[in-house]
């Protein structure tokens, strides 16, 4: 496209960071809900096929607005097209971008997302994101892409070739991607609620109305690591991807690091045992990619885990996330900190979350731990321009 082409700035409203093959869709129709974090006039979505085998086809797909279970509010459905076609080819590993659809779509709302994947791909693999903590509806054949009232299927809680929703107009000018771990993907949270800690900072951000313009892109993985790939590539490999290459990025917020230090703990092989520093240096490269790009970058300190079971927490790992938390607080490498830690822990016992903010494993925040979580981000980190 060439330069000046669009008049607004397209801004990621939704995003779901793809990180596993999943299961093959044949000859169906899978709707995702999704819920926006800003609005705007026009929306196109982008698909991968990052864990693809081999090329995929696609299509129909379609965007309306979500009513209620796997149904859309009647007289809301656009259908989406690729270079003007109602299907599309993805090779494997790359993604695409669906032509551009005037629709108005305001902040915080639910839309649902219909794709059908054709009967010509028994063999592909679906590209995944397997925390969806949202129900998406498998039908059992046939595309239902425009149906109203959706037809009785299966379901998962997996999020299938869609990674981002993205919107352009007026009331859209950037976008904050919020990058980690299962902390990030809102792994505790109530499912279908939108009760992960970037949801609620997108809630926070269109309260306040000179920051109503601004969208968030959730880039969590379950399991990931800053180091080493594990579920998902690494933090290191996919930075690019997941962060600095989303529309209208301009702040990004990083929680990772736990899962390098509880992988420590039951590790076999030498790489995977790692130190503080080593996950400092990796958090400094993160920084320095990002500045490189202008965009600025905020550390949030790594939430408590006392309690969660050995070896994943030790002694030695306890020890290791209190040295790079305090590299976080006080080194001055990122523009600012959240201090989660701080936000959630058991003041009687700082190694462990409170009570009242634990889901139940020790490790990931309940939605009300993912509410405050959000609170403790200063909003005074994101000016609209």
């Amino acid at each position: 496209m060439a330069a000046g082409a669009d008049r607004h700035t397209w801004v990621d409203t939704w995003a779901a960071a793809p990180d596993t093959a999943g299961p093959v869709l044949n000859a169906q129709t899978v709707r995702q809900i999704v819920r926006t974090s800003v609005g705007g006039s026009e929306v196109r979505i982008r698909l991968s096929n990052l864990f693809g085998n081999v090329p995929v086809t696609l299509g129909p797909a379609h965007i309306a607005l979500h009513a209620d279970g796997a149904n859309t509010v009647p007289g809301s459905d656009h259908a989406l097209l690729f270079n003007g076609q109602s299907t599309v080819t993805i090779a494997k590993g790359e993604s695409v971008l669906s032509d551009p659809v005037k629709m108005e779509v305001k902040p915080l709302q639910e839309l649902a997302v219909s794709l059908y994947a054709p009967a010509d791909a028994p063999y592909h693999a679906s590209t995944t994101h397997n925390a969806g903590l949202a129900t998406a509806f498998i039908t059992e054949s046939g595309d239902a892409t425009a149906t109203t009232q959706y037809p009785q299927g299966e379901v998962s809680g997996m999020r299938f070739f869609l990674t981002d929703v993205e919107v352009s107009g007026p009331a859209a000018t950037s976008t904050v991607v919020t990058f980690g771990d299962s902390i990030t993907d809102g792994v505790g949270s109530t499912s279908d609620a939108n009760t992960r800690w970037p949801d609620y900072l997108a809630a926070r951000l269109q309260a306040d109305a000179k920051r109503s313009s601004i969208g968030v892109a959730n880039a969590g993985i379950g399991g990931n690591r800053i180091l080493h790939d594990n579920y998902g590539p690494s933090a290191l490999s996919r930075f690019d991807r997941d962060a600095l290459d989303k529309p209208g990025v301009r702040w990004i917020v990083l929680l990772e690091g736990i899962n390098d230090i509880g992988g420590s703990g039951y590790a076999w092989d030498a790489k995977d045992k790692i130190s503080a520093q080593q996950l400092i240096e990796g958090m400094k490269t993160l920084i320095a990619r990002a500045h490189a790009k202008h965009v600025k970058i905020y550390g949030a300190t790594l939430t408590p885990y006392g309690g969660n079971g050995w070896p994943y927490h030790s002694v030695a790992g306890e020890k290791t996330r209190e040295e790079v938390n305090d590299w976080i607080r006080n080194a001055g490498a990122f523009d600012g900190v959240a201090d989660f830690d701080k936000a959630i822990r058991d003041p009687s016992a700082p190694e462990k979350m409170l009570p009242a903010y634990d889901s139940g494993d020790h490790l990931h925040p309940s939605s009300a731990g993912y509410k405050v979580m959000a609170q403790a981000i200063d909003l005074k980190w994101f000016s609209a321009p």
